[in-house]
């Protein structure tokens, strides 16, 4: 026969166990243990050859799905399979929109011309929808996944939003080339666009679909991506002030992206709140 004591010392109902499980549980933790496996799985696999970086994203989605379930204790209908093609294909088309407009204005006024680099196409279209995968999906999950999510519990989506833009910025400081002007530019047009973006859509596959398209569209045109030069469809010619063309680090310093992006994201804060995306500070138990 099992006793009382043994049952609630085996299910974590008993004190200790129930101690433990509230604090596994808490928005904190399971961020950090997340975080934690997820760039594990990034770092495994966003830099290894062929496919490599293609199945560590879907590594990353499972451990993902598995550190939501057990420790966060909660469904995880933002990375549903049901609808993930259309909600990527979307996504995809406003971030390939969103880079092709970009580059445009930029090339109107001067800033950039371009010339076929002469690689295989097919080689480079695959070398970068691999690479990229891996980047979008990874970083998705760890700072809209998991970061947002859990400060939205917290303190509220616009806290989670503004908080984890900051943080994505910062996060490029790394980079080469990067300035204070790179991390407040990516934090402002990437970093609470993307924020937003999942807001509006609560879909993992959205703005996964717009950072892949994003990176990829970048890297096939030849510009930087953030500092890195990866091997493009084109090469570009970067012209006049910085400021207009983004420099050695890419597009994401230009501010014709910064004020787009925050166009974008002020129509997409509308639509959350329309759509009842956005949520409310959490109230602390009395």
């Amino acid at each position: 026969m099992t006793s009382t004591a043994d049952r609630e010392a085996g299910d974590g109902s008993g004190p200790g166990g129930g101690r433990t499980a509230r604090i596994a549980g808490s928005p904190p933790v399971w961020m950090l243990t997340g975080i934690v496996a997820v760039g594990a799985v990034s770092g495994l696999t966003a830099t290894g050859p062929g496919p490599v970086p293609v199945i560590g994203a879907a590594a990353a989605v499972v451990v993902y799905g598995a550190v939501m379930r057990r420790a966060a204790r909660r469904p995880v209908p933002e990375i549903a399979r049901r609808g993930a093609g259309r909600e990527a294909l979307l996504g995809g088309g406003i971030g390939l929109g969103f880079i092709l407009v970009s580059t445009v204005l930029i090339t109107v006024f001067g800033g950039y011309s371009f010339s076929w680099a002469g690689h295989g196409f097919l080689s480079v279209l695959w070398s970068a929808l691999a690479v990229q995968t891996g980047a979008a999906v990874t970083e998705e999950l760890m700072f809209r996944g998991l970061a947002l999510q859990a400060l939205e519990q917290l303190w509220g989506s616009r806290v989670a939003v503004a908080v984890t833009g900051l943080f994505f910025g910062a996060a490029h400081l790394l980079n080469p080339g990067a300035s204070a002007w790179s991390g407040l530019a990516i934090a402002l047009e990437a970093g609470i666009l993307l924020g937003a973006a999942f807001l509006w859509r609560r879909s993992i596959w959205f703005v996964v679909g717009l950072h892949l398209a994003w990176n990829t569209a970048e890297q096939l045109l030849g510009i930087p991506v953030s500092g890195h030069t990866p091997e493009g469809l084109f090469s570009v010619d970067v012209h006049g002030p910085a400021l207009l063309s983004g420099g050695a680090f890419g597009l994401e310093t230009s501010v014709v992206p910064v004020v787009i992006g925050v166009l974008l994201t002020v129509r997409m804060l509308v639509l959350a709140r329309r759509s009842g995306g956005l949520r409310a500070r959490r109230r602390a138990r009395r």
